[in-house]
């Protein structure tokens, strides 16, 4: 490609630059919803992983007290379960999480603010209205 004039001097003419624009603008119209699916899942990850991390906390505060730990989590703050003034979980960044105590269980709910989905997890097997202990979206909880 490219055309070489009576002086000598190289370029492209019109026509092969608007067939690269036109390329550039195909490609970017095909990365930028995978960028943005790939940034939802981020954020759903980050609300699973503390779903799983708050999940250890409760089974170690049962483990101590014999009950489970009701408790609301502010997005990236800190829970503390026993009320020693020790936090015992720590959320994510943008993730709120709520604990429901129940007798035999517990159900937690997580939410990332960039994110439109929820998830939840519930372990109590008489509160349950889906499979129990597995990570689920909340509708299912």
């Amino acid at each position: 490609m490219g055309r070489t004039t009576k002086s000598g001097a190289e370029g492209f003419t019109l026509i092969e630059l608007l067939i690269v624009v036109v390329i550039i603008g195909i490609l970017a119209a095909i990365a930028i919803p995978q960028f943005t699916s790939t940034k939802e899942k981020a954020f759903d990850a980050a609300a699973q992983s503390d779903i799983r991390n708050l999940m250890t906390a409760e089974e170690a505060y049962f483990f101590n007290h014999q009950a489970y730990a009701a408790i609301a989590v502010a997005a990236g703050g800190a829970g503390d379960l026993d009320g020693d003034g020790t936090p015992d979980f720590q959320a994510s960044t943008n993730v709120a999480l709520t604990v429901t105590a129940y007798l035999d269980g517990y159900q937690i709910t997580a939410k990332h603010a960039s994110s439109p989905n929820t998830w939840c997890v519930n372990s109590s097997a008489a509160n349950a209205s889906g499979a129990v202990g597995q990570i689920i979206e909340a509708t299912s909880c």
